[in-house]
């Protein structure tokens, strides 16, 4: 079988076949490196073979880190309470320290406090953000407020895979829990009313050099020589995770299984990878596997699509789903034709092992539908399952599956079978016209922008012009990187928030000083390297087009 149309391709989708391989991932709870990760990632390899792929299990070392027990002890009441991976365990008779409530965990709520030696308690779920800031200021522990009763698993550590000499100094150094919204919020009660609750954190954690596998699966267009499509997913879990990721491993074996039937059809190779270390290492397998293929990537891979948790009961939102400026129409394409629902999008940002911007690969997705809207403050809208003991087969709705497998289905065929690869750069182009027109509102006559705007209009108004794979792949190396990345093509950066087209930001620092001030002065050094750094992109961008 061979041509299919998408919708037609699509519309095989298999909600029996679906389900089945999530009973299966329901068997085993799937820690990075363990025994049972294994047995059930030789389950994902068996159905690959069985469709035709090329399939290898990859082990590699890994920078792991297990949560084990934890309380809390709240002036001799023992509060139930996590630990995280990353965090630090602590002393055999747990952290004493006096508690200081730093609000949302921002920047500007920790401004101001003295944070040194002491607790310092947030709301919301556990984020490498909060433990960036309590290393900087020298706390000694952190405590996280629950948006419910429920308890959250999560990776504190900023570090975006394993650490090197210079990132080890950025891991976390407090001892980290997390305690229900109930508990927290009387003792944050307790702190506005100025008394001074004795609070002892207990937490073990299992942090250690160890062995993690990756399982890759290859199969070949018809011109082995092309470049190729990377769809992947992670496989760790946090306890059973029957939807994260359970589900979306699903979503990858019945994308997998389809797309193979117009193996005939199609111009590029497809690699698929399903990574350990997400969920216990900070992203540490997908971040290996790049460093260790860098070369073949830079040449060879032309797109990276990312599933992670799809198909959870109660998922209704499709519109916001991510992807980078020049894949934003092809996700709209298959999330109208496939479900009906309308995308608005929004920016691919750090998250769900997309190790590739540095390099300057474009990518989409990751989570795709989410919950409706919720007066809960959690990192994401995947359900209040995510991350919990909860996330059992009963999370995961059978129709949403297939509705959400069928966009990938669509999204990865449509890559491997069009003729040319469907990159809009003109409409990122368009993005970074928006940005530039921003900052020379705010800017003024303190900094000319005129060469950077028009490198950008001749951008936007050629892009379209470009009608080859490689012509998109070489100005997808040129642009993505200045905009999604802050780090040069060969590191990675922090697992924190990057800003829209990154290469901006000293720009835009310059323009919040006062004129003619020290700050002014010392910020336009910056602003000027940051023009300079654009300036060359959009050159190389524009003669890769002259070609």
């Amino acid at each position: 079988m061979t041509d299919l149309p998408l919708s037609a391709l699509a519309a095989q989708t298999s909600g029996p076949l679906l389900m089945d391989h999530c009973r299966a991932f329901a068997r085993w709870v799937k820690l990075s490196g363990t025994p049972d990760e294994a047995e059930s990632l030789r389950y994902v390899q068996a159905r690959l073979d069985e469709y035709g792929y090329k399939t290898q299990i990859i082990l590699h070392d890994a920078y792991i880190s297990l949560p084990g027990k934890a309380r809390v002890e709240a002036d001799g009441i023992t509060l139930t309470a996590i630990t995280h991976s990353m965090g630090r365990a602590s002393p055999a008779a747990g952290l004493t320290a006096d508690l200081i409530y730093v609000g949302d965990g921002t920047a500007a709520d920790f401004a101001g406090k003295e944070i040194r030696g002491k607790i310092v308690m947030a709301e919301g779920i556990a984020t490498p953000v909060v433990a960036a800031l309590a290393r900087a200021g020298g706390a000694a522990g952190q405590l996280h407020i629950s948006p419910h009763h429920h308890l959250h698993e999560m990776c504190i550590s900023p570090v975006w895979g394993n650490p090197d000499p210079h990132t080890v100094a950025q891991l976390p150094i407090t001892v980290a829990c997390t305690i229900s919204n109930a508990d927290g919020s009387a003792l944050r009660d307790r702190l506005a009313a100025g008394e001074k609750p004795r609070v002892t954190l207990h937490a073990e954690v299992d942090t250690s050099w160890r062995k993690t596998p990756i399982l890759e699966a290859t199969l070949n267009a018809p011109n082995p020589d092309a470049p190729f499509i990377l769809f992947s997913g992670h496989h760790d879990t946090w306890y059973y995770g029957v939807m994260d990721n359970g589900s979306a491993n699903a979503t990858m074996l019945e994308t997998a299984r389809l797309a193979a039937t117009q193996r005939a059809g199609w111009k590029r190779n497809l690699r698929i990878c399903f990574w350990s270390g997400h969920s216990h290492g900070r992203y540490s397998g997908s971040t290996w596997y790049v460093d260790n293929h860098w070369d073949e990537f830079d040449r060879l891979c032309a797109a990276h699509v990312n599933v992670d948790s799809t198909g959870g009961t109660g998922a209704t939102e499709l519109a916001h789903a991510a992807a980078m400026a020049p894949l934003h129409a092809l996700a709209a394409e298959a999330i109208t034709e496939q479900t009906g629902h309308q995308y608005s999008g929004k920016r691919k940002n750090r998250s769900s092992d997309d190790s590739l911007p540095g390099l300057g690969i474009p990518s989409m997705f990751g989570g795709l539908s989410e919950q409706p809207p919720s007066k809960l403050k959690m990192r994401n809208a995947l359900g209040w399952w995510w991350h919990t003991p909860e996330d059992l087969i009963d999370k995961v709705d059978e129709a949403n599956l297939v509705r959400d497998t069928r966009v990938f289905v669509h999204t990865v065929t449509k890559l491997l079978t069009d003729p040319v690869l469907p990159l809009d750069f003109a409409a990122q182009a368009h993005t970074l016209q928006e940005e530039l027109a921003t900052l020379a509102t705010s800017l003024g006559d303190r900094f000319d922008l005129a060469p950077l705007r028009a490198a950008a209009d001749t951008l936007h108004s050629r892009a379209a012009t470009a009608r080859t794979d490689a012509t998109l792949m070489a100005l997808s190396r040129a642009l993505i990187p200045i905009d999604y990345a802050t780090s040069d093509r060969f590191a990675h950066d922090p697992a924190l928030p990057v800003p829209d087209w990154a290469v901006l930001q000293p720009l835009r620092d310059l323009a919040a000083t006062a004129p003619g001030s020290d700050a002014a002065h010392l910020h336009s050094v910056s602003a000027r390297r940051a023009a300079n750094k654009l300036g060359h992109a959009l050159r190389c961008a524009n003669a890769i087009l002259d070609k």
